[in-house]
């Protein structure tokens, strides 16, 4: 693994990473690959079917930063990353520009779950309707936290359990769970700098592929994820880029796989069409730890909406991962008057 610094300064360029994919695919949103084909996305745009605009960023990024703002003040504590939920779906916490425009249902119902009264890690859903992207597209903070604490370069049971409860408090099917073990295991080889991109990918997905197939209660699940395996060589007609969680595994990393910069794979990721921001998300959180923040365009940058105070709490969260004692309690960025 990296020195501490090292570390925070990839870390911290993840995190940009996601939100500048995020932003770039929000336009973009529902659109068919024939029309961006048509009229490709190359830059940030406003509009699109949320009629935001330019460098809005969606609830990927915002419950991204819940995830971090919890990890930082509290550690563990998925009652506290449930509450920073609450906080943004209600009160428009950790949000852009002051409003909640996307919302998934699987994860809307979690929350509701929860402001029941329902224990955080049993709220969320089991279906296989609820197979959706919206654990694995915030799941990035986790893994960094996993990373930094334990330095393994590979899925163990500690850190797999971290990303199958943060998964749960959402998304609790085991199909959620393990894609986000997987992700997380791809983004503990790309901190491992010594490979090459191509190797990185691939010792990650097959160290994890090779976890969970000792794993009984992934058994039913586990098909389904053998072909990441192979995903870099795939045809772009193969590559499906909806809402489906195994999709949106399989679109960031072919998109990663099959380019050569942060911009080509974030333009590559959004012009998939469908679940564009999701896709761009979760493909530029691994293509801003690979390539650094230097290498995402400035001006996509410097439009998305508040970079700057992302980059600064991702950086503090980042830097208490390696901190004792644990850091103070208050870690949020209050969503009022912003």
């Amino acid at each position: 693994m990296k020195t501490p610094d090292s570390f925070i300064s990839d870390g911290t360029s993840a995190i940009l990473g996601l939100a500048v994919g995020d932003a770039l695919g929000v336009p973009a949103e529902f659109m068919s690959r024939t029309e961006l084909r048509k009229n490709p996305v190359t830059g940030m745009r406003s509009g699109g079917a949320h009629n935001q605009p330019a460098g809005t960023w969606s609830d990927d990024t915002s419950m991204t930063l819940c995830v971090m703002d919890s990890l930082y003040a509290r550690g563990i504590d998925y009652a506290d990353q449930m509450d920073r939920f609450a906080d943004w779906l209600w009160n428009a916490g950790n949000t852009a520009r002051g409003e909640v425009f996307d919302v998934g249902g699987t994860t809307r119902r979690s929350i509701f779950r929860y402001l029941q009264g329902t224990p955080p890690l049993e709220c969320g859903e089991t279906a296989e309707y609820g197979c959706g992207n919206g654990s694995l597209m915030r799941i990035l903070p986790a893994a960094l936290y996993a990373a930094a604490k334990r330095g393994t370069p590979a899925l163990d049971d500690w850190s797999a359990r971290i990303m199958h409860d943060t998964s749960s408090c959402t998304h609790a099917h085991p199909r959620c769970q393990m894609a986000c073990g997987i992700y997380a295991a791809v983004v503990f080889q790309l901190l491992d700098s010594s490979s090459a991109l191509e190797a990185a990918v691939r010792t990650g997905v097959t160290s994890a592929l090779e976890y969970y197939r000792k794993k009984p209660a992934f058994a039913a699940v586990f098909p389904d994820f053998s072909s990441l395996a192979e995903i870099g060589q795939w045809e772009e007609p193969r590559v499906r880029s909806s809402g489906y969680v195994l999709h949106t595994l399989q679109a960031a990393l072919w998109c990663l796989l099959n380019t050569s910069s942060y911009e080509e794979c974030a333009c590559r990721a959004v012009n998939l069409g469908e679940d564009a921001d999701t896709t761009a998300a979760v493909a530029g959180g691994l293509a801003g730890l690979w390539y650094g923040k230097d290498a995402i365009p400035p001006d996509w940058l410097r439009q998305t909406a508040k970079s700057g105070q992302i980059e600064e709490k991702s950086r503090r969260f980042l830097e208490s991962c390696f901190a004792v004692p644990s850091p103070p309690q208050d870690a949020g960025l209050s969503h009022r008057g912003e």
